[in-house]
């Protein structure tokens, strides 16, 4: 049965929420009626697409709605709860971006820099023209999405990146890469003089008070940490690899990472720093058909076509580079805009969706990697039906 937890606010904005018919059984009235909303999106799917278990969040307006489905593990029949953590993918790509942003709020790093100046080793290669902008945008002239089997650590790491050399001038095309977000979550954290996992724990995390958000997760919460399955139904969990923990490392549960969203849409009460860095994820740096790209997150004009999102999400994205159109200068977050993020790896599949202005958004986490358009569909269709119960009525 899908459970529901509901954060502290006023009525006001469940009042929004009733769309008629009877109650489902997780609640009465117009909370049953925000769980229908969810279940005909989500059950769905997941019969369709063999997903043992999920976990959906949803943020209206400061409430906090966390809904449960299936299982955590076949193997064991575990259930997910509000504890289960998933991997979450390519999502951490913008855990990363905001640490990067963190750093250039201390005045660790410039964005408009050359990687080499934060790597030395790189001087008198490519680097020294790519700025670490490009890195966090996927626009250093075409690295390519995975690193070649031979790198296996640090040194070949650094030996690629010195013998790599551009197909495109840096800041003209994009191709997305997880050895460009890497190497520019690695860069922000020499930049700030410790590893990666420690400062992302130490300023992110537990700046934002994830406190079931993990890039390694501790031996005392295994228990908590679902299974994912792969296309042949076996389980499976994340391999390590070099620039794991920037590109694709972050386990979290729903709530956690629907509370790093909530942080997205209204960064009140956190420290000054962090908030900057939030909020400079949101700026725009150049435009790829319908997607504005910026740090981590990617943009579209609000409210969104389907067939807009469904295109800046497709594979076509991810798998092929893209003549970028430059914004000079670069757009200042907005509020009114769709920001969003897929992350898969071999047994999870997520998505985050939020729009700033209306103050909604939604998680959603899964143990298989099913395909990103039937996930970018069924957070449309929750996200679209709420905003227009709250369009329809007084909204502040």
């Amino acid at each position: 049965m899908t459970k529901i937890f509901i954060g502290t606010i006023g009525m006001a904005a469940i009042a929004l929420l009733s769309c008629g018919g009877g109650a489902h059984a997780a609640g009465q009235g117009d909370e049953g009626q925000l769980a229908r909303v969810v279940d005909e999106a989500i059950r769905p799917l997941m019969e369709e697409n063999g997903v043992p278990g999920m976990a959906v969040a949803v943020t209206v307006r400061g409430k906090r709605y966390v809904f449960n489905y299936g299982l955590a593990s076949k193997e064991g029949g575990k259930k997910v709860t509000d504890d289960t953590m998933f991997e979450i993918g390519s999502i951490s790509k913008t855990f990363t971006a905001t640490l990067a942003a963190y750093a250039e709020a201390r005045g660790n790093l410039s964005l408009a820099e050359p990687a080499s100046k934060y790597l030395p080793a790189l001087s008198g290669t490519p680097f020294d023209e790519i700025r670490l902008l490009d890195l966090g945008t996927y626009a250093a002239g075409g690295l390519p999405l995975q690193f070649p089997d031979a790198v296996s650590g640090e040194e070949s790491m650094i030996e690629y990146f010195k013998s790599w050399r551009p197909t495109y001038a840096a800041g003209t095309h994009r191709l997305y890469s997880n050895p460009s977000i890497g190497l520019f979550g690695y860069l922000a954290a020499k930049s700030m003089g410790a590893p990666f996992a420690h400062l992302m724990e130490e300023t992110v995390i537990r700046g934002l008070a994830l406190k079931n958000t993990f890039i390694s997760v501790p031996d005392d919460r295994m228990d908590d940490y679902a299974y994912g399955y792969s296309k042949a139904g076996k389980p499976i969990r994340v391999t390590r690899g070099v620039f794991d923990s920037q590109a694709y490392g972050v386990k979290t549960t729903a709530a956690d990472l629907l509370g790093f969203v909530e942080a997205s849409i209204d960064d009140t009460g956190l420290e000054e720093m962090l908030r900057h860095a939030i909020t400079a994820t949101h700026t725009g740096y150049f435009k790829v058909g319908p997607m504005t790209q910026g740090l981590g997150w990617e943009m579209y004009a609000y409210p969104p076509k389907l067939d807009d999102l469904l295109t800046g999400n497709s594979a076509r994205m991810t798998l092929e580079p893209s003549k970028v159109d430059k914004i000079v200068p670069p757009s200042a977050p907005r509020k009114d805009i769709w920001i969003n993020k897929t992350g898969s790896t071999n047994g999870f599949g997520a998505y985050a969706a939020f729009v700033p202005a209306e103050r909604i958004g939604i998680v959603m986490l899964a143990n298989r990697n099913y395909p990103i358009a039937a996930r970018v569909k069924a957070a449309y269709r929750i996200l679209t039906t709420l905003d227009d119960k709250l369009s329809s009525a007084d909204p502040r």
